[in-house]
């Protein structure tokens, strides 16, 4: 069995999502939830999943504290669901092509550092795109330039306010993240 972590840093509505999609699997288990935010709203949708969620400083993302917390529960995959922090070097290394993370958009396009959330379907509406998208990738040492392992597209209508678009890619998020992790670990 696998032992999966996810990391989030907000209302948590993707590990939600994660953690019922795995709940009763064989093969995959939903560990625990990291945040890197005490007032997350993620831990209270893990305390009504029944995952247990813990909350650690950044400063402990870096220093080492978290890979141990980590390696001393087994785990074997790490989710960033709506994470906000830059993955340290350390973990990385110690989870080569383990960590994975989902983008609101069509990557390499509207990526990098301060893209997340709202300021990516702004971006999108305001460069006048046709279509968006999710894209979930590999973790590596720069913002949003891991491999590519799946991309699902929607249309960006001309009257699309970010909001609109903000929806269509939720949608995606939800059908297809837990599915292309269940994959990934079905290898």
């Amino acid at each position: 069995m696998v032992r999966v972590a996810i990391f989030a840093s907000g209302s948590g509505t993707n590990a939600e999502n994660i953690i019922r999609y795995f709940a009763g699997n064989q093969q995959v288990c939903v560990d625990c939830v990291l945040s890197n935010k005490a007032d997350a709203y993620v831990h209270e949708r893990a305390k009504q999943a029944g995952v247990p969620s813990f909350f650690f400083p950044k400063a402990e993302f870096n220093d080492g504290t978290v890979l141990r917390f980590l390696q001393g529960r087994g785990i074997g995959f790490v989710v960033l669901a709506g994470y906000m922090l830059k993955v340290c070097d350390e973990l990385i290394e110690a989870f080569p092509n383990k960590i994975v993370n989902i983008h609101p958009a069509l990557l390499p396009k509207f990526g990098g550092k301060g893209m997340h959330g709202n300021h990516v379907h702004e971006a999108v509406v305001a460069a006048g795109e046709t279509e968006s998208g999710i894209t979930i990738h590999y973790i590596n040492n720069e913002y949003d330039a891991g491999q590519i392992i799946f991309q699902a597209k929607c249309p960006v209508l001309p009257a699309d306010s970010p909001e609109d678009v903000a929806q269509k890619v939720h949608a995606l998020e939800y059908e297809w993240y837990p599915q292309i992790i269940g994959r990934l670990l079905q290898k």
